[in-house]
């Protein structure tokens, strides 16, 4: 145990964001937090418990030692460890002046075996207030069906969480839009999932808010566009920016764990500087800066929305700068640009691995962009049991493993890293989701890539994305 003034006198408290649990599949205890889960041992559980504000770290160990047979030694440097990877993971409340030093910034690590959801996004509406071009909502809205009702996604949550599902993440469109949020909260959290907002914060009253915390709700994360209203409010179609930081600061004041996210694309990307430094004056614990994903509305628009490779580089430097100065404070996730990369992002960990989306008239797919893929049947929770879906239908079933891979993913190393990449990203830009994608320095595709870098100048591109998703059909 080391580094900070003393650190044996610190008095460790778990976040308020963490909930300790039984996982409902395997009866072990799990750590949640608004962006995953940690198993934990007996010695690592007992030292959860421990952490409550008011003992010290010394006295932690020394209770420990009356449970255990083992040395002192051995026994502080366990707590050290585990105390270290719950900071690691932002599970610690920020003791001023101590830290735990651990294998850089290694968090936690879940390990959950076997084939198994742990997450399941509802998207409840299509139906949002806003106009961003890069949504990656679909262009094509399935306007003949009626949405999932009150009762109909109750009882897909009680379904998720007997999969062995931990987090409920409640989207859009704008989940707000739902008169019912707050019935669906509650039932959420009656089946136990761990519930996060996804919120442009519009319509965020501070009534609402307030029924929306007695209803259980665990965090929210807000988008924002950019960090000053002009281009904000123009990135949004909208006059929404003051709002949303108004939602953010009633997040905070309410005691929720804060996410930021913002997308970037050509005309927001250099203010990447201005918007950590928004992020930390809003007092969030956490910050997406993503480039933007070029499905739905964005792949339309993705002409109008790609920054240059210059823009891109600059943008890492200026993460990577910010990261050390904030660690401990507030964690800074930065999501790379596929379209400039040379290796692919995994395909939500793994296609029908680890994830399960349902949209709002009750299709499931196994990413939230699926629909992109031609030809490819979903199943919906109208018909179908959650369970025979996850286990049984084509559609989770078509990508999993390996098996179907061709080559060059069939022989790479990187083949149960990366998983070929993105299924959707493939279907889109070579025709053939089965295809590798295009993104990897070694796919036969990658031709269909560098054509998508060309670029028009930067003032004309938002004004004509924002033009064409507000003025086309959907």
């Amino acid at each position: 145990m080391t580094t900070g003034d003393n650190v044996s006198s610190a008095r460790p408290r778990l976040a308020a964001k963490a909930r300790l649990q039984a996982d409902r599949v395997s009866g072990d205890p799990v750590l949640l937090y608004p962006e995953g889960a940690v198993r934990l041992n007996r010695t690592a559980v007992a030292v959860v418990r421990l952490c409550d504000g008011r003992r010290t770290v010394g006295e932690i160990v020394a209770e420990l030692g009356g449970r255990y047979a083992a040395s002192a030694e051995a026994l502080a440097a366990d707590v050290s460890e585990v105390l270290g990877r719950l900071h690691n993971s932002g599970l610690l409340h920020r003791q001023p002046g101590a830290c735990w030093e651990t294998d850089g910034d290694r968090p936690a690590a879940p390990a959950f075996a076997g084939l198994r959801p742990l997450n399941l996004l509802a998207e409840l509406t299509y139906r949002c207030p806003l106009h961003c071009p890069y949504c990656s909502n679909p262009t094509e809205y399935p306007t003949a069906r009626e949405e999932l009702s009150t009762a109909e996604w109750a009882g897909i949550f009680r379904q998720a969480a007997e999969l062995g599902v931990f987090h409920l993440h409640l989207s859009g469109g704008e989940p707000l839009v739902r008169t019912d949020l707050p019935d669906l909260i509650r039932a959420a959290h009656a089946a136990g999932l761990y519930t996060n907002l996804i919120t442009s914060g519009v319509g965020l009253t501070r009534n609402r808010a307030r029924r929306l915390r007695t209803a259980g709700l665990d965090s929210v994360q807000i988008s924002l566009q950019s960090d000053r209203a002009p281009l904000a409010d123009r990135v949004a179609g909208a006059a929404a920016h003051e709002r949303k930081l108004a939602a953010a600061r009633l997040c905070r004041e309410l005691g929720w764990p804060l996410t930021l996210n913002v997308v970037l694309h050509r005309d927001n990307i250099d203010r990447a500087g201005s918007v950590i430094a928004l992020a930390e004056d809003l007092g969030a614990e956490r910050l997406e800066l993503a480039h933007t994903q070029f499905y739905g509305w964005a792949f339309r628009n993705r002409a109008a929305l790609l920054p240059t490779r210059a823009q891109v580089e600059e943008a890492g430097l200026v993460v990577a700068a910010a990261r050390p100065r904030l660690r401990g404070r507030m964690q800074v996730v930065y999501v790379p640009a596929d379209y400039y990369g040379d290796r692919p992002k995994p395909c939500m960990n793994g296609w029908g691995q680890r994830h399960v989306t349902v949209n709002p008239v009750g299709d499931v797919l196994p990413c939230p962009t699926a629909t992109a893929i031609r030809g490819l049947l979903f199943e919906n929770v109208r018909q179908r049991p959650l369970r025979w879906i996850w286990e049984e239908s084509d559609a989770f079933n078509r990508f999993r493993g390996t098996a179907w891979m061709p080559e060059p993913c069939r022989s790479c190393e990187r083949r149960e890293i990366d998983f070929g990449g993105c299924r959707c990203q493939a279907a889109l830009l070579t025709g053939d989701a089965a295809n590798t994608d295009p993104v990897c320095a070694l796919s036969p595709h990658r031709a269909a890539l560098a054509a998508e870098t060309t670029v028009v100048p930067p003032r004309l591109a938002l004004e004509m994305a924002a033009w064409q998703h507000r003025t086309e059909p959907g």
